[in-house]
Parts: structure tokens; sequence; C-alpha cells
């Protein structure tokens, strides 16, 4: 019975896209370009590993792309993440399955210490058991790593849980690790991206419901 439920963070649970696009705008001002980026055109570039978004949208003002990942990083800390970032039902669904009797918890390629600023910020940190971000000896998704390190943090084994994403990224590594996928359709995937023989969902409080429901029915057979 799956009692555990692993969360991609950006795209999933919070649309980073406007901020991301903010920061990146005051970087290409203070380095004199002309370009003004939107966030229509950008969110294309928002699953693909901060680096190379950061290295694509800046174009010809990246001056070296490890640095140019840090400085964002370092404005994305002075930067505060208001709750109306969060996609619509995630803070209420999200209590609603914990209190049901869940466990919650995030795999994110987001830097640890940004991971858990904009979970703070947002109000819903406390609502996950785990929390596992990109830190240092650890892969970016798709590969394992990270998410390998969030089952062991549950203590549960793949079949235990879903993982609960919005990119091929996400349904990569969760193929990899052998945990069940559940897709959610207003990330940052390709356009037209839906993955097979995978549940799929355009709305995160009718998945919360389903996946609620599911596992009630389940309980009582």
């Amino acid at each position: 019975m799956i009692r555990k439920l692993i969360f991609d963070l950006d795209g999933t649970l919070v649309d980073s896209c406007a901020i991301c696009v903010d920061i990146l705008n005051s970087m290409l001002a203070d380095r004199g370009s002309d370009l003004k980026l939107d966030p229509v055109g950008a969110r294309p570039w928002m699953s693909v590993g901060g680096a190379a978004m950061v290295q694509a949208l800046l174009g010809p003002a990246c001056h070296d792309p490890d640095k140019d990942i840090v400085e964002f990083r370092a404005r994305y800390r002075e930067t505060l993440t208001p709750q109306d970032v969060l996609f619509e039902g995630v803070a209420e669904c999200l209590e609603d399955l914990r209190d049901d009797g869940f466990t919650l918890a995030i795999c994110s390629n987001k830097p640890q210490d940004l991971c858990d600023q904009v979970l703070r910020d947002t109000g819903i940190g406390g609502l996950f058991h785990s929390v596992v971000g990109l830190r240092p000896g650890f892969r970016a998704k798709p590969e394992t790593d990270l998410l390998l390190e969030t089952l062991r943090s549950l203590r549960c084994t793949p079949v235990e849980c879903l993982f609960i994403g919005d990119s091929e990224i996400d349904h990569d590594v969760a193929e990899r690790t052998g945990i069940p996928f559940v897709f959610m359709s207003y990330g940052y995937a390709i356009p037209e991206y839906e993955p097979e023989e995978s549940a799929s969902f355009d709305c995160f409080r009718m998945m919360s419901r389903t996946v609620a429901q599911r596992t009630r029915a389940a309980r009582a057979a």
C-alpha cells in the first residue's frame, strides 16, 4: 500500500519561473545587456538544470557558466519566495494528505539550502518528513543519487511510494529507481510530453484526491 509520497519541488509544488526570470533580468541589466526575458519564453528552460538554464537564458551575456550559476544562486538566496508561487491547491492538499496518514518528502535538483529557504518562505516546510536537495557528492536527477537518498530517509522500498513530478527528467529517474510515477502536466516538461504507463494530472487537487481515494480503497479491500 502506498503511504509515502515524494514530490519534486520546482514545477510540481512551486512555480519558480517568474522568480528565476527576475533574477536573470537583473543580472542582464547589471551586465549592460538590452535583452529582457519573459516568463513564457523562459519556461521550457526551467527543467534542464540550473547551470544550463542560466547559460542559455543569459545568452551572450554569459561570462563563465560556473561563476554565473554561483552568482544566480547567491541572488536567489537574497530573494523572498512569496506564498502565491505555490500552484493552486498545493498547501491545503499537502496538509490533507499528511493528516490522512501519508508521509511526505521532497526530492529536488535545487540546492539543499535553497529548497529549505523556499519551503520556509512559502510556509509548507513543516509538512515534510524529509527534504533532499542537491548537495556535495550527489549527482542531479536523472541520476538516481538523490531519489535513492530520499528512499533511505523514508526507510522504504520503491514500491511503497509514489514519485510526483512535472518533467521528463522526473519520469526518467523514477523509472531508473523503480518508483511508480505521477505526472503533473502543468509544470516544465517539454511541450506535448506525457509519460507512458503513468498517471497524469493537470490539477494538483485532483491528483491529491485520487491518490487518497485509491489508498483508502486498497486499505478497505
